[in-house]
């Protein structure tokens, strides 16, 4: 048969099949992976909940913060199937209004001061663009936290705080510090050293290092000091921006303008991929001048920019804000007093905003086992690639009373099953807010 005849085929194979592609054609750890959470296979997914191709159905507080509105959201959708009929790839070498009109919506909801927009296609994207963006005006020193992470590409990877995903990849980009999370006098004391230089980026929360929250006045301490020492501030809200934290930004919370504001995950809408660097005039200037100096081809795709408009409407029309901000607060209290009562003093924390939660337990092993036994009562969570030790959630907010009540019966049980290898008698952990 002629290659060109094949045709569409239906994503439908059986496990045995996929799991030998898996290893043949893609990653053979991922393969392992697959089979360590029971050998699913996804197929499906409306709202809160992933459909496998046996017909079982699980509610999906998972997405590392993609489905703040669930998959599938009505309003994303019609948006992106409108543009997908009318013009899904744009020529770039015309004005194209999907474009337009999605970094107008966004500046809308950003922090004040922020103006210019450019769009890219992942997280890690747009953080190249902003290390980027901090050269063109002479910041040649780069300054992160320790914990923090910013994505795997090389600028990116270089900022993220694991020496287990850097080591591998030697040289990363020379001129880089870190910083303890949560203390501005020790970022304060670096950037001393190097007046007029230093480009700072830092994450409202710290998701990957296990929901970390910093101290109250932390993001306002952190820009004063970049003000003083006229440091280039990156604030990464790629998981934290539009919503996950009960206010459209993190920086909302303490009245924090940077010079770029980094958005991803939710302003896909769950369905197609795109980030963006939301900048003050000034930080964009250079770019504002040649048009070509940063590019990519997909950078501003109309059907990636119509899922951003539709992501946009969604959040407003349905105020998933304060539905994130309500929603997070019962969750932290009744999943925390959950893993209490069944793990005691094994909880080392409980901690999130928003709809951003984090479990963390004394000892290695918990998470991980936990992670798998809600699968097994399924639920769908996510690990913490900085932190081993910390189980974390990040359901969407259009959860129903009945899909919440679904959420507490699986985490019950999950960790009713698991508590009798691993929880000590005495008292339990302490939940933070």
């Amino acid at each position: 048969m002629n290659r060109t005849d094949v045709g569409y085929q239906p994503a439908e194979v059986d496990r045995e099949t996929l799991g030998r592609l898996y290893r043949r054609r893609l990653n053979k750890g991922r393969a392992t992976l697959g089979e360590l959470f029971g050998g699913h296979v996804e197929t499906g997914s409306q709202g809160a909940w992933l459909t496998t191709a046996e017909g079982r159905r699980f509610l999906n507080c998972g997405g590392y913060g993609v489905l703040l509105m669930g998959a599938r959201h009505p309003i994303v959708t019609r948006y992106v199937e409108e543009q997908l009929h009318r013009h899904p790839v744009a020529s770039r070498i015309f004005l194209e209004p999907q474009a337009a009109l999605a970094a107008d919506a966004l500046v809308r909801v950003a922090p004040s001061g922020l103006e210019r927009v450019h769009f890219a296609g992942s997280g890690a994207e747009a953080v190249e663009t902003a290390i980027k963006m901090a050269r063109t005006h002479g910041k040649d020193r780069l300054i992160a936290t320790h914990g923090g992470y910013h994505g795997k590409t090389m600028g990116a990877l270089s900022l993220t705080g694991k020496a287990l995903f850097q080591d591998p990849f030697r040289p990363l980009l020379p001129g880089v510090d870190h910083v303890p999370y949560g203390d501005a006098q020790a970022l304060e004391e670096l950037l001393r050293t190097m007046p007029g230089r230093a480009c700072v980026v830092v994450e409202p929360v710290q998701g990957e290092a296990g929901v970390i929250v910093p101290p109250d006045g932390y993001l306002r301490d952190v820009a004063v000091a970049c003000r003083r020492h006229d440091a280039f501030l990156v604030l990464d809200e790629v998981q934290t921006g539009l919503g996950r934290l009960g206010t459209w930004f993190g920086a909302d919370r303490e009245g924090v303008t940077p010079d770029a504001l980094l958005v991803g995950k939710g302003l896909s809408g769950g369905i197609v991929p795109v980030s963006a660097v939301v900048a003050t005039a000034k930080a964009f200037s250079v770019f504002d001048k040649d048009p070509y100096l940063h590019t990519s081809t997909f950078s501003g795709v109309p059907l990636a920019m119509a899922a951003a408009r539709g992501a946009l409407a969604a959040i407003e029309e349905e105020n998933l804000v304060a539905r994130s901000h309500e929603l997070g607060a019962d969750l932290r209290l009744g999943l925390g007093d959950i893993v209490r009562r069944h793990f005691g003093s094994a909880v080392s924390a409980v901690r999130g905003r928003g709809l951003l939660l984090g479990f963390e337990f004394a000892e290695p092993g918990i998470a991980g086992d936990l992670l798998i036994e809600l699968v097994m009562q399924g639920v769908v969570a996510n690990h913490s690639l900085n932190s081993h030790l910390v189980l974390r959630l990040t359901p969407p907010a259009i959860l129903t009373r009945a899909e919440v009540d679904h959420l507490y019966e699986a985490f019950d049980t999950a960790c009713r099953k698991q508590a009798a290898r691993y929880a000590p008698t005495g008292e339990g952990g302490t939940v933070h807010a």
